[in-house]
Order: C-alpha cells, then structure tokens, then sequence
C-alpha cells in the first residue's frame, strides 16, 4: 500500500508553491538596491550590465533582476553571504548564462535552505498531536513564507542569511534537545548554521556569543570526549569570531555608523544638541549636523571634511554613547519607542519590488502573499508597551516550562526559546546604539524574525497544551536518533 505523505511533504511543498509563485511567475517580486549591493557585487563577481545606469534606475526604485558576470574582486566585504552569492553564480553559469547573472538562481540558494530549515523544524516534531503538526505547518508557511521575508531572496541584501539560518540554527538546537544521544553530525550543522547567522553582517556579531553559550549546553547530551571536543571547539570559535567581526570591522562602516548613532540618533530632535555633544566629549559646533544622516546631501561639515576626524570621528565610541543614555533613561526610551513604531515592519516599503520592465509606477510595491506582514503591520500594536508585557508573559511561561521539565533536554528546549528572545532583545537595542534612527525598519530585520518566532511558538504551546488535553500525546517528545 502506497504510503500517504505526511505534514512535512505538504509543509514544504506547501512553502514551494508560495516561492514560486512570488519569487519566479511574473511579475516577479525582488527588491531594489538601496545603495548596499555594491560591497557585495565587488566580493562576488557581479556588476551592473550597463556601465551608464542612471542613479534613479540603480536604486530605491525598481528591482534589478539581471547583472553582469565578472571575475571575483579581491578583498571586499567579509560576510557570510559572499559564497552564497557565489554558489549562485556558479549555478547561474551551470545552468543559465555564463555573462548574465540572474538574480532568481539567488532565489534558488534561499529558497533550499528555507525549505531545510522547515524540513528541520517539521521532522522532528512529527510525533507531536496532529492538531500541534497541522498548526505548525500553516505557520511556517504562512509567517516565514510571507513576501515580507521571502522578497529579499532576490536581492543582494544580507537579511535573507539572518533569516534561514537562524531558522535552522533553532531547528537544529530543538533537534539536539529532543534526542537521547544527538550525533556529531546534527551538532556540527547547528554550529555551522549558527556561523553563517552570525557572520552575515556586523550587526548580528553579539548573537554568536550568545549561541556559543546554548552550545555549552550541550555539552552534558553526552559524555564522550569527541562530542565535549567538538562542542567546546565551535563554541570557543563562534564567541572568538563574533569579538573579532566586530574589533576588525571596516573602519569606513565603523564611521557611518558612529556618525548615524549620533547625528540621526543622540542629537535628532534633541533640545540641547550642543550640550549633548559636549557631554559625548566633542566639539559643540558638530550641532549644525543634528538630525543628518551620513548621505545626507550637501551638510554644512561635509561627512569625510578632515575636521570631522578631529572633531568627531577620533573621539567618539560605543561606550559613550551607551554610557550618555544610561544617565538620561527617558531619552534612552524615547529612542526605544522610534524603534517600536518600526519594530512591526518586515519589509522595507521605501524599495520598489517590481522590475523596470513591468511598466509599475516607480517605488510600487508587491502584496504578494503578504497578509501576515500586513496584518503585523496594521492591526499589531507597533508600541512599546505591547513588546514589554509580552515579552514578559513569553519568558513567564518558559520559565514555567524550564522549571517543570523533567530531563535536561526538556531543559535545553526552554532555553532555545529563551534564546530566541535574547537574540530579539539585542537586535532591537543595536540599531538604536548603533545606528541612530536610520532605516529602522530594515535594521530591525532580525528582531522581527525573533518576534515572529517568539508569536509562532506561543500560538504553538497554546495549540498543543489544549491538543494534550483533550487526549492528544504527551507535552515532551525525545526521539532516538538523528535520521
């Protein structure tokens, strides 16, 4: 007898449907360049196939679907995402155009390893009741496979790395957790996973120290010495590396940044910017540049004007800033509240998602299956006062869960929850020490990942706990072996 297909098959073929349907069946959904391609097309062999494209049909406009191939650049951006753009290339030319890159075989990269980390979550979980499983899929497709996400996948932009690779970086940790004896093989994938999540941008450094920290965790799942190796190995690497993203940076984004935080973050809209600046310890006369960004256009101290070193760049740090906000709280929060009204956005609105050639007005933007980041956008409180309350109901309930459990998988599952809201805390607070308040809504990628799946698995306890109760398995499910 033929076996049926079980909720993973239809998960994930529920999920490619929505992929294709968005990312490939005209008008194809991508997302125009805002100015950030460039660090990437140098490290990995693309450029523009007119050398003479206007300023206005290169950014913020219109998606650009189809580049130049040209030999690898040496040096460049050091990130994660260059050898996948890579391997994108290489498909390209295995099966397309050995001139012309089409940013779809881009597409094709994300799209498998979502589609892997869907697999992850849904296989080992599929002892789960089947109201839990059913409820499980529809939200991985419906949340994670919304265009809010997945639109970036035809891009050159760095979010589609945070996003599958934190999704199997949690997949994988729950894996581990609910196996008597877990194999090398699922916790060398989830340091790996976890590497390429934290070596994707600068901004997601801090995240690897505190998945090094899970991953020590695991070190009591078994007792042998080539598993404890393994462990203390990659935990020991993924910590060193994320302090080492971020002490070796390039100085030329440690600059923008700086001058973002303080100029578009500190001084914007301040009272007293030149008190302010005073207090930071630079020259009050920098308080003409309140409330400009580093690309703003024609300032009265030019951005890279040598005074700004003297004045500005030789003199400021992070640790000032953090150090200016904890003497004034309420400043600090306001900050906090900005960052909350653009907290509910997936996706950048500012960027036009259709190609040139579909004839839409400049800047339009695709709604493509994109109800659930609509919906969070629309009728989810954007306030602070909606984030607090429940984060702290999330970590109430956890702590519950940790308390109650009766074995240390049962543990290591709570805690890779609590992770999750971590790594969303820290995400939410970078951009505004690290970034001011631009392009918020895009630099609070990540954190809206971690929401999503903080909201997905809160719906998902609540479906399960009423499942078990009415006759459903057990609430904690261990599996013997990673297959």
């Amino acid at each position: 007898m033929r076996r049926i297909p079980g909720f993973t098959f239809w998960t994930m073929a529920a999920a490619l449907v929505v992929m294709v349907y968005v990312l490939f069946v005209r008008p194809i959904v991508g997302i125009a360049d805002n100015g950030d391609f460039l660090r990437i097309m140098a490290s990995s062999g693309l450029d523009y196939l007119d050398p003479n494209l206007s300023y206005e049909d290169k950014y913020f406009g219109n998606f650009i679907r189809e580049f130049k191939l040209t030999s690898l650049g040496i040096g460049g951006y050091a990130s994660t995402q260059v050898p996948l753009v890579i391997i994108a290339t290489w498909l390209n030319k295995l099966a397309h155009s050995r001139e012309v890159f089409d940013m779809r075989f881009m597409a094709v990269v994300y799209g498998l390893l979502l589609l892997a980390a869907f697999w992850a979550a849904t296989r080992y979980h599929r002892t789960l009741p089947l109201a839990s499983r059913i409820a499980l899929g529809l939200l991985l497709v419906f949340v994670f496979a919304d265009v809010g996400y997945i639109g970036y996948f035809n891009s050159l932009f760095g979010e589609p790395v945070s996003l599958v690779f934190l999704l199997l970086t949690v997949a994988l940790a729950l894996a581990a957790a609910t196996r008597d004896r877990p194999s090398r093989k699922l916790l060398i994938a989830f340091f790996i996973c976890a590497i390429f999540l934290t070596g994707s941008k600068v901004q997601n450094a801090p995240v690897g120290i505190l998945i090094a920290l899970l991953g020590l965790r695991f070190l009591r799942l078994r007792g042998d010495s080539a598993w404890r190796r393994t462990v203390i190995g990659f935990s020991a690497f993924l910590a060193l590396g994320s302090l080492a993203m971020y002490l070796f940076a390039p100085k030329q984004l440690k600059e923008i940044n700086m001058y973002q935080t303080v100029f578009y973050g500190v001084v914007k809209d301040s009272p007293t910017p030149e008190e302010d600046l005073e207090e930071l310890g630079v020259s009050k006369e920098l308080a003409v540049l309140a409330g400009t960004n580093f690309f703003t256009p024609d300032t009265p101290i030019p951005q890279r004007d040598p005074r700004m070193y003297d004045l500005f760049y030789d003199h400021m740090s992070h640790g000032k800033i953090a150090l200016f906000y904890l003497k004034h709280p309420g400043r600090f929060f306001g900050k906090l509240e900005i960052a909350a009204e653009n907290g509910m956005t997936i996706r950048p609105y500012y960027l036009g998602t259709y190609e040139k050639s579909e004839g839409m007005p400049r800047g339009a933007v695709s709604n493509k299956f994109g109800l659930w980041s609509e919906w969070k956008r629309t009728l989810l409180p954007n306030t602070l006062w909606f984030l607090l309350p429940f984060s702290l109901l999330y970590y109430f309930v956890l702590w519950m869960e940790w308390r109650n459990a009766s074995s240390l998988g049962g543990r290591i599952y709570a805690e890779t929850f609590a992770l999750v809201g971590l790594i969303g805390i820290v995400s939410f607070l970078i951009p505004v020490i690290g970034d001011g308040e631009a392009d918020l809504s895009k630099h609070l990628f990540l954190f809206n990942v971690c929401f999503d799946l903080m909201f997905v698995a809160s719906v998902l306890w609540i479906v399960h706990k009423a499942a078990v109760a009415l006759g459903g398995r057990p609430s904690y499910v261990r599996y013997d072996s990673w297959r």
